[in-house]
């Protein structure tokens, strides 16, 4: 998955739902509350729950969960 189709996929989080992502060869990640953090100048898939930040290999992510 590329960095643009992630991003997309993850264009619905504001902040009311959660996310499951689960990635090749490493462990899932449970983020509540989840946001998408605006492009930046790194192009870097970021997401927030509001206390902390969380940077998305997006070639790695295998499938994910909005709930």
């Amino acid at each position: 998955m590329s960095n643009d189709t992630l991003r997309q996929a993850l264009g619905e989080l504001n902040g009311q739902r959660d996310i499951e992502l689960h990635f090749e060869r490493a462990p899932e990640l449970t983020v509540t509350n989840a946001m998408l953090v605006p492009d930046e100048e790194d192009h870097l898939v970021k997401l927030t729950d509001g206390k902390h930040v969380y940077v998305i290999d997006a070639p790695r992510v295998a499938w994910l969960k909005i709930g």
